[in-house]
């Protein structure tokens, strides 16, 4: 029986990743005409903001104030144009009751910045169900290093090795192996066959309605 469970955030507990495509599409390419494709951009996006900037262009194009600025912005047109859409994704709503019902201990634990996570924790009203929240102000080195999952284990008082992680992005799914932790994967934004190389993954789920989801809570069924 697993003692904590810790849930990225963006493509993983809601499906968002195409709105943050547009929103970095917009900033790359029409603000700092980096002239990227959208399957270009796609592949950037992981880690903090800034490491995104510092990919694209380098580490001597931005100051740290000027990469802020740019990451709120981006993050401003992101939440305008997905607030009309933002929702669980399917089936989540009822596991989280479920897991809180069997005294699961969950995180959040994401490479967004606070703005971001909390316009998701607020606006659908879901910050009582986690112990504890990671987000990329809170780690030195974000995903694929480790840091970001041993640190919502630890604020969980749990061990890496009772923790199940839910991902969607590669990346991720590495940051969990890195961390000694198995994964279940969203398939939102990526496909199967881009997690080949982690033997770290139990399962992958389109939504948390399929079966193996419920296996996880076997005493909620």
């Amino acid at each position: 029986m697993i003692k904590a469970i810790l849930f990225d955030l963006n493509g993983t507990m809601i499906d968002d990743m195409e709105y943050h495509c547009r929103a970095w599409f917009g900033i790359l390419n029409n603000d700092l005409n980096a002239n990227l494709t959208s399957q270009e951009v796609k592949k950037e996006m992981y880690g903090k903001n800034s490491e995104v900037l510092v990919r694209v262009f380098g580490d001597k194009k931005f100051t740290m104030d000027e990469m802020d600025k740019l990451s709120i912005e981006k993050e401003k047109r992101y939440q305008k144009e997905f607030l009309p859409e933002l929702k669980l994704i399917n089936g989540l709503d009822e596991f989280l009751k479920k897991a809180k019902s069997s005294e699961i201990k969950m995180a959040i634990a994401s490479a967004a910045i606070p703005f971001n996570i909390d316009f998701v924790l607020d606006n659908l009203d879901i910050r009582s169900f986690f112990g504890a929240i990671v987000s990329a102000d809170d780690v030195t080195t974000s995903k694929p290093d480790p840091e970001t999952f041993l640190k919502a284990a630890s604020l969980l008082n749990t061990s890496p090795a009772d923790c199940i992680v839910f991902e969607d992005a590669p990346k991720g799914v590495e940051a969990a192996q890195n961390a000694g932790m198995k994964t279940v994967v969203l398939t939102t934004m990526h496909e199967k066959e881009e997690f080949a190389q982690y033997h770290n993954v139990i399962a992958f789920v389109k939504d948390y309605t399929d079966p193996f989801i419920s296996e996880l809570l076997p005493n909620t069924k």
